[in-house]
């Protein structure tokens, strides 16, 4: 399966996705005035936005669900997948959202496209 993973924020648009996950619900290092400039690469960011009760709950239910999608597209035939995981500007939490997803899916056997289509815009 080839998987097109998109980061983005919602305040730029929608992206045109086969799935679209608000990763909003998590914390938001923007407010934090020490990882504000950053993004979601960065492992401290990545840590304030997804080491937390809200982040481990979500990639303990989107791990199976990705499990079960893979197998079910790949069995129906379909050979790519696009999928787009959202916050506000697309800099901080969809970024490290759609950086460790990365891995999951990897780790499903998927060759993963990663693509961080707002990372640079404010």
């Amino acid at each position: 399966m080839q998987v097109s993973l998109f980061s983005f924020g919602f305040k730029h648009g929608y992206p045109q996705a086969d799935l679209v996950w608000d990763v909003r619900f998590l914390p938001n290092p923007y407010w934090d005035d020490q990882l504000k400039a950053f993004t979601g690469k960065d492992p401290r960011v990545a840590a304030y936005a997804l080491d937390n009760p809200a982040g481990t709950e979500f990639f303990s239910l989107i791990t199976p669900l990705l499990t079960f999608l893979v197998s079910q597209y790949t069995t129906g035939g379909r050979e790519a997948l696009t999928l787009a995981i959202g916050c506000t500007g697309g800099k901080h939490r969809s970024v490290a959202t759609a950086e460790r997803l990365k891995g999951v899916l990897q780790g499903l056997g998927c060759e993963v496209d990663l693509f961080h289509r707002d990372i640079e815009k404010e």
